[in-house]
């Protein structure tokens, strides 16, 4: 690559270059566009005119309209030229004598030597002595504007069926996806960015509506009135058509030349748009790291590069697809000025008449102007067949197992869960479950506990069938769990993640998401219980507080005291706990570990978690590594054999015991005062606590 020096200071940039056959993915989280070419077009197109099946009688009317407004707007321009044959001939008749026969006139003027004059007078319909005939003038001018009115007409009620009949297209695949997405398994998901999948239900659906819309009525509008001005150009004059004909060529090897290059440049342009979107996007996030380590004046030197290469990207092909247009102009004024050469010729000799000429100047004119809406729509076309087959490929991705749902469960179970001879890997390649085997009696806590890849997530996982076991089978209460329906068994357990997802709505609606029917006195009791109720009683609004995005006025403990009451109220009789303290300081671990203990009472709880104070009170801890459960046993049984669990420990918390008891005494001593510290920050001690004098 060529390097320059950039405009605005002195720092190299590098002419950015791109491959011939290079074209942006559309998945750019940072400012992407859509999908500009299908991988297999043609299926894909197919496919897309496929989901206009269920409307073909709407579109077939639809097609219809477009005819008939084509054929009305295609012969107006023959009837006006019609009126200026009246007008001409109404001024060459009033000149000549009254009377006389107009082939008597002709004679005398090839006579005279005016054998022009004559071929003129020979082709037209002059009435020697009478003027311009206003009455069929008039009645011409009426039908040209009751023609272009119906044909208005049938342009916009074709638009408001189209527009209709798209809309309950995209609504339809809008409805397909959403229920696609609720039937793909969790592997699905985690394989796959996010932006990725996002793009493929909103913007690509959004690019196909666009398409439909616009490209498809302008497509048919766009040939049947190219086939109609070209059968009305050569009824006219098919030598002046075949003059028309040769700035097609000329106009066509101009696009493909200039828009081929210009092609390349929009793709730098954005490419580099993205850049500098996805730099702005790490100055705003990273702000106060910015300010910290003093870095302005390099984040603000690195955004005058980024941007200087966008505008010399966008300057370049602006200014490249900005000379199409006045080149195929340009060739068009050619074909229009021997047009009239020509047809000024044929009038004199009399092959021709002036309306003639007059209407098909028009003809020509209107004759390029939907050649080049047609290959603009067409590219607009391309890129709704790319989102197509992109959205396609969602709707064929391969679903979870359906439901057998042979077996049911009491709306209250034990909570009893068994594994029996567990195996499952990712890949079949490598197994990450081996043989594992164990119970959880019901109303015990089972913690899990192992480096990061040991399967720990994935053990719960599989309780929730976000995947399903290669062999062996997992009990609840006795009964197979892939017996059960997701929804039935999904709907007996509650799960507490390591992030905390509030959706935007009040403290009362995030809480009544896990059970829809709860009361307000269900929410609060849910709320004292899991030490939610003490902090929003401090809100201005209570539990009318409304939740913003990111949910940013709340801390990281107040945001996950408010998902462990939404799992409380749910009242489930299996519990899963995936590392809710990891996002907490140790003082807020104190009241999120108070909650949890509530949230555990009298079910069966399993607690994945990285922080081993969080689990030295369950009932079980399992060691895992490598997907296979080493040891197992209580807190003091697996210290006392000073194994792997063991040496976890002593990593963990060697030299921090005494720190993490002052903070036990801390919260416990604030408690008993009556206290009420904001979760996520340090308050006062209350007095009597631990470093209060």
């Amino acid at each position: 690559m060529a390097r320059k020096k950039n405009a605005k200071n002195s720092a190299p940039t590098e002419e950015f270059e791109l491959p011939d056959d290079y074209q942006p993915d559309g998945d750019d989280m940072f400012g992407g566009a859509p999908a500009k070419k299908a991988k297999h077009f043609w299926p894909s197109a197919k496919r897309l005119v496929g989901l206009l099946a269920p409307e073909k009688w709407l579109f077939a009317f639809v097609v219809v309209l477009v005819v008939a407004s084509v054929v009305l707007t295609v012969i107006a321009p023959k009837v006006l030229g019609q009126a200026m044959d009246v007008i001409f001939d109404g001024i060459i008749g009033k000149n000549l004598p009254k009377g006389v026969p107009i082939e008597q006139i002709i004679e005398g003027a090839r006579a005279e030597g005016k054998g022009q004059f004559a071929d003129m007078l020979s082709g037209a319909n002059v009435v020697p002595g009478e003027g311009i005939d206003f009455e069929t003038l008039a009645r011409l001018i009426l039908i040209v504007l009751a023609l272009y009115l119906v044909a208005s007409f049938l342009m916009w009620w074709n638009g408001y069926i189209l527009n209709k009949l798209v809309m309950r297209v995209v609504y339809r695949l809008r409805a397909d996806i959403e229920a696609k997405i609720n039937r793909l398994p969790l592997s699905y998901f985690d394989s796959r960015q996010r932006g990725d999948v996002l793009s493929r239900v909103t913007n690509d659906v959004d690019n196909i509506q666009q398409a439909l819309q616009q490209a498809l009525s302008q497509l048919v509008q766009s040939a049947l009135t190219v086939i109609g001005i070209a059968i009305m150009m050569f009824a006219v004059s098919w030598q002046l058509a075949l003059i028309a004909l040769i700035a097609l060529p000329l106009s066509g090897i101009i696009a493909g030349v200039v828009g081929v290059r210009a092609q390349k440049l929009f793709v730098a342009q954005w490419k580099h748009t993205g850049d500098l979107n996805g730099h702005i996007e790490e100055s705003f996030t990273g702000h106060e790291l910015v300010r910290i380590f003093n870095r302005d004046a390099e984040m603000t030197e690195e955004f005058d590069r980024r941007n200087e290469e966008l505008f010399q990207a966008t300057f370049k092909a602006q200014a490249l697809s900005g000379t199409i247009m006045p080149a195929m102009q340009f060739v068009q004024y050619l074909s229009y000025v021997l047009i009239a050469v020509v047809g000024a010729l044929r009038v004199t000799a009399g092959q021709m008449t002036l309306g003639d000429v007059t209407a098909f100047i028009q003809y020509s004119r209107e004759f390029s102007q939907p050649i080049g809406q047609m290959a603009g729509m067409a590219n607009m076309l391309q890129s709704g067949v790319a989102s197509a087959e992109r959205s396609f490929e969602l709707l064929d991705a391969e679903e979870q197992e359906p439901d057998t749902a042979n077996a049911s469960l009491p709306e209250r179970t034990e909570g009893r869960v068994e594994f029996e001879n567990v195996h499952f890997s990712y890949d079949p390649e490598t197994t990450l479950i081996e043989d594992l085997s164990l119970e959880a009696d019901p109303g015990h806590t089972v913690a899990i506990v192992g480096p990061t890849g040991a399967g720990k997530t994935t053990l719960v996982n599989l309780i929730m069938r976000f995947y399903e076991l290669n062999r062996g089978r997992i009990l609840l209460d006795g009964v197979d769990i892939t017996q059960l329906s997701r929804a039935e068994l999904r709907g007996h357990v509650g799960m507490v993640l390591q992030d905390a997802w509030l959706f935007d709505g009040t403290i009362r609606e995030n809480i009544r998401y896990g059970r829809l029917d709860a009361s307000d006195d269900e929410i609060v009791a849910a709320a004292q219980a899991t030490m939610v109720d003490r902090f929003v009683r401090q809100l201005p609004d209570g539990y009318d507080t409304v939740i913003e995005e990111n949910a940013s006025s709340l801390s990281a403990g107040e945001r996950q005291l408010l998902t462990i009451a939404r799992a409380f109220i749910a009242n489930p009789s299996l519990l899963i706990l995936d590392e809710a303290t990891s996002s907490v300081d140790t003082r807020t671990e104190v009241l999120v570990q108070q909650a949890m203990r509530a949230l555990r009472a009298d079910r069966t709880s399993f607690v994945i978690a990285h922080r081993l104070s969080t689990i030295r009170d369950a009932d079980m801890i399992l060691m895992m590594e490598s997907g296979r459960i080493v040891e197992q046993g209580s807190h003091d049984e697996l210290l006392a054999r000073k194994g792997a669990y063991f040496a976890l420990y002593q990593a963990q918390f060697a030299g921090e015991d005494a720190e993490e008891t002052a903070e036990a005494q801390f919260a416990e001593a604030a408690a008993a005062t009556g206290a009420v510290p904001v979760v996520g920050e340090a308050p006062e001690p209350p007095a009597g606590a631990p470093g209060s004098e």
